[in-house]
């Protein structure tokens, strides 16, 4: 594969995570958040076959879901 098939290949999967984790949280929050609540959030990416686990962690602060 080269660089670029490789480049290619990482945005898009980045690409989709970014966009459907937006969504879902978005969701989320219709359906139940208070716009005074902070809560944790925690993303976690696994490759399968190059044993890596990267997690990333942080706050989301809720908001009025009109």
């Amino acid at each position: 594969m080269s660089n670029d098939d490789f480049n290619m290949s990482m945005r898009k999967f980045l690409k989709q995570v970014g966009v459907t984790s937006q969504q879902a949280i978005e969701e989320a929050m219709r359906n139940g958040g208070q716009s005074d609540q902070v809560y944790a959030v925690k993303a976690v990416i696994t490759i399968d076959g190059l044993d890596m686990v990267h997690e990333v962690s942080g706050n989301i602060t809720g908001r009025d879901a009109t």
